[in-house]
């Protein structure tokens, strides 16, 4: 299960730097996690001011 980035997110960029495997990048309104490469870690999570970061459901 990956991690997807909730409309909590105010872009400010922080998570982009902790991903190992860079799954995340910016989109339109928010940052957005590709759940093809994300690896599960919690990195993103872990360094988030608002915890827009949450495990996705399946």
């Amino acid at each position: 299960m990956s991690y997807i980035i909730t409309d909590e997110c105010i872009s400010c960029g922080i998570c982009v730097d902790e991903c190992p495997v860079e799954a995340i990048s910016e989109g339109e309104d928010k940052f957005e996690i590709d759940p093809e490469l994300c690896t599960e870690c919690g990195s993103c999570a872990d360094v988030c001011p608002v915890e827009a970061p949450i495990p996705a459901d399946d």
